[in-house]
Order: C-alpha cells, then sequence, then structure tokens
C-alpha cells in the first residue's frame, strides 16, 4: 500500500532526482525519490539469501565424494565468493539448504563469523528440489529474498537488479546470462521483460536468443504460498505459474558467470581467479 505525500525540494536535488528517469527502470520523479529513499535507508537491496548447497560436485573426482558447497577453488570454496558477492551489496545473513553431506558442510562454515557472514541451516532430510528448501525456511522470510546456488561465481549486480525487480512488481526475478552454446540449458523465451517460459534443449539453429537462467533469483515471500511440502522445483513446477500471470521478470547481466559443477566452467573459472 502507497500514500499519496507532498515534498518541497530545491531545483539542485530536482535536477539530480530527473537524472535518474529513464523511463524503464525509473519511470517518473516520484519513483525516483522512493528508490532513493530506499538505498539511503539501506533497502535497496534484500537483506537475506538462501544458498541451495545440496548435491555432489562431480567436476572434481568421480571417484570422491566431497558437497558442492566445499568445492575448491583458489585456496577456498567457491561458496566463499558467493559470499564475497553478497557482502559487496552488504547482505549478510545467509540461510543454507544443505542434505547429503551436511555434517560436513555445518563444519566448515559453522555460523558464519569466520567469513563475515551469519549463517542458519535448513536441513533436508530427503532431496527437497530448488523449491522445497524454501517452504522449509518460510519462518524466516518476510521480505523479498535471494536465492542462489553454492557452485556458481558471477558477477551480478544486485542492486540494479532489485531495481527491476521492484519496478515491475515482479513476484520473482530471475537472473540472465548468455553463453554461446546453450543447447544442454533452458533458454528465456522473452517479452519485454517478462518471461514467457523456459525452452528446454532448443535447436542449435534456432534465432531464440541465447539467455538461460544464472541460478540467481529474488523472490517475493508470497510465493512461498505456491510451493507443496516434499520435492518441487522453481524451474519447473513454481515459475511457469508466475509466467503465466507475467510475475516472472527477467533480468540480462553481462558480468562472469560459472557454474563449477560443469568441468569447463570449472577451468575457466579457475583461470578468471588466478
Amino acid at each position: 500500500m502507497k500514500e499519496r505525500v507532498t515534498l518541497t525540494l530545491s531545483d539542485q536535488i530536482l535536477r539530480r532526482v530527473d537524472g535518474l528517469i529513464d523511463g524503464y527502470q525509473i519511470k517518473n520523479r516520484s519513483h525516483a525519490v522512493e528508490l532513493m529513499l530506499l538505498k539511503a535507508l539501506g533497502s535497496n537491496v534484500p537483506t537475506k539469501a538462501i544458498i541451495l548447497a545440496g548435491g555432489l560436485g562431480t567436476n572434481i573426482n568421480k571417484n570422491s565424494e566431497i558437497p558442492k558447497a566445499l568445492i575448491p577453488l583458489k585456496g577456498r570454496t567457491v561458496t566463499e565468493f558467493v559470499f564475497d558477492q553478497l557482502k559487496k551489496y552488504g547482505i549478510k545473513e545467509v540461510i543454507m539448504a544443505v542434505g547429503h553431506m551436511k555434517d560436513k558442510i555445518k563444519e566448515y562454515f559453522g555460523d558464519g563469523h569466520q567469513f563475515g557472514m551469519k549463517i542458519l541451516y535448513l536441513e533436508e532430510d530427503d532431496n527437497l528440489g530448488t523449491a522445497g528448501p524454501l517452504k522449509l525456511g518460510k519462518h524466516l522470510l518476510d521480505e523479498p529474498f535471494i536465492v542462489t546456488c553454492s557452485d556458481i561465481v558471477f558477477d551480478i549486480d544486485i542492486e540494479e537488479m532489485f531495481r527491476l525487480h521492484k519496478a515491475k512488481n515482479a513476484l520473482a526475478t530471475v537472473a540472465l546470462t548468455t553463453i554461446d552454446d546453450p543447447y544442454n540449458f533452458g533458454v528465456a523465451n522473452l517479452s519485454g521483460s517478462n518471461i514467457l517460459e523456459f525452452i528446454e534443449k532448443p535447436p542449435k539453429d534456432s534465432s531464440m536468443t541465447k539467455m538461460i537462467s544464472a541460478g540467481f533469483y529474488i523472490i517475493e515471500p508470497i510465493v512461498l504460498d505456491l510451493i507443496p511440502k516434499g520435492h518441487t522445483t522453481l524451474e519447473k513446477d513454481i515459475f511457469p505459474k508466475l509466467a503465466a500471470d507475467k510475475k516472472l521478470i527477467g533480468y540480462p547481466f553481462s558480468g562472469y558467470w560459472f557454474d563449477t559443477s560443469i568441468p569447463e566452467y570449472y577451468k575457466a573459472a579457475k583461470e578468471l581467479l588466478e
């Protein structure tokens, strides 16, 4: 709910406000002032992130078991690079969804203080997919929140993404990255900023965009009501419902992105961060 107010501002401030208006992400003076206030109040990004930390890192050694959350990278873990990106925008509260080998993950990260984070854990007795763990954490999520994975390395402008999310009144916003060969990924079919669907295994000669989900989302708490108990995925069970209501938005970004569970991407991440 919004309430109309009257403000008296100097010409100098108004010129700065008007300079922010682009007609797309920032539509008018009112919208610009609202975003400036959000930033001044520290509400320009979500305050919490859920990191999906289940699964194995098969790119290291197929004969050994290592959780994705503990994939080594430059003397650290990939998850610590996720922490770095979140802390860059002042996000220090993390909820890690853990299942297989959860004790090893919890032993390594603890309460997060040694990484400059505050970590809580959601423990899965069974594999709940990418949406099921969010349902477990419903009691912890009463504001927009981030969902991402423990095995990706990325450079996303979270503040800009959140600004688009709010401007479009989205229920979920998906970060989209462009890759040369998206055949093994779901390709985003867009109408403006609206994601209509993800096309699995598009034809290699397709003229479609080569934008895929980067596995980084901003989600509104109300979406949790759509998630049933048990194994559920965001990609196949929840996002199609939001897309049908035009509440699923795509945020293309140009920063780097590597899925370190894929050997060639893991190698590329190591080379970039050397």
